[in-house]
């Protein structure tokens, strides 16, 4: 029996021993690693944003601080690549081996601006909305190509690279000139007579000039100075080039593009434009009536490609 009662005894006393060494060598080691951290010097974080992480590491190595890259956000204030926030933030006292969380900037989030030229007012800022982008600057301008309250142009233009929620300034027809206000014509893939006739019966003086190289019929005008719709007057020099092809229509069997807008509705906004080893050019642009038949010479086009536009829609392509 007191044998039993001494084995139970020194049992408890190595129990009891046992947890005073462990409650001994926790305190010793949070006395030590207290010390640890206690001796690591003081160091004031710095402003990080703005600054590639390159320069990041350049500030907070010899400071002994680490940086931990935690994600990266749109932001256009901010250059791409740059530091957009910290944690700590700067002025913020911390001990040596601290991490320094951070967020890149990824730059602004751009879109493509959408054509909006040929359009109402109203359709073209629902469509800048559904880009996510606004509608910033209209005026209004008399036009001979548009009728009012149609966009005449845009700025940026289509198909521009721009930062989400930027603006698009656009000017807008406000119809027909007033009677002694002349404008200039949408003469561009029209025939030379068509440009005299205009000239002659305005008092205009024309300057004409020929591209030898164009594939399109003589006498095609391939461009003009000044622009559709800019006002005419007495001292204005209006320059036209024309192509100066002597093959004439028949040359590539006198190949023509036809096209038929759908009966009923209004007038709408028609582009044709062909593509082929040249590159990209434009056939026609300009408003015509529900019905009407659109017919334009090819030229020389060879393994080219058409497509239509119908209000800035596609609606058709064709190979040629």
């Amino acid at each position: 029996m007191t044998s039993e009662r001494a084995g139970r005894v020194s049992r408890w006393e190595v129990l009891l021993s046992g947890l005073a060494l462990l409650g001994f060598a926790f305190v010793l080691s949070q006395w030590a690693l207290g010390g640890l951290i206690h001796d690591r010097a003081l160091r004031t974080v710095p402003d990080l944003k703005g600054r590639s992480i390159s320069a990041a590491l350049d500030l907070l190595g010899p400071m002994n601080l680490g940086l931990r890259e935690m994600g990266s956000e749109f932001d256009s204030s901010v250059a791409i690549a740059s530091i957009l926030r910290q944690d700590p933030p700067a002025g913020t006292v911390v001990r040596e081996r601290r991490i320094v969380k951070i967020v890149v900037s990824k730059g602004g989030e751009t879109v493509l601006a959408p054509s909006i030229v040929g359009l109402p007012l109203r359709n073209g800022e629902m469509l800048l909305s559904q880009s996510q982008l606004g509608l910033g600057t209209v005026t209004e301008s008399y036009s001979l190509r548009l009728d009012k309250g149609m966009i005449l142009s845009q700025d940026p233009k289509e198909e521009a690279s721009v930062e989400r929620n930027a603006l698009v300034n656009v000017a807008v027809s406000g119809g027909p000139p007033p009677a002694g206000l002349v404008l200039m014509p949408d003469f561009q893939r029209k025939m030379i007579d068509d440009a005299r006739r205009w000239a002659a019966a305005n008092n205009v003086r024309l300057s004409e000039s020929e591209d030898a190289s164009a594939l399109f019929p003589y006498g095609t005008i391939l461009s003009q100075s000044p622009d559709p719709d800019a006002p005419i007057n007495a001292d204005t020099k209006v320059s036209l080039t024309i192509s100066g092809h002597q093959g004439g229509p028949e040359q590539g069997g006198g190949r023509r593009l036809r096209y038929q807008l759908a009966p009923g509705g209004s007038e709408s906004l028609v582009r044709i434009v062909v593509s082929d080893r040249y590159g990209e050019r434009e056939l026609f642009n300009g408003l015509r009536r529900p019905g009407s038949v659109i017919d334009v010479p090819l030229g020389e086009t060879k393994d080219a490609r058409a497509r239509i536009f119908v209000n800035g829609v596609l609606v058709e392509e064709r190979d040629l």
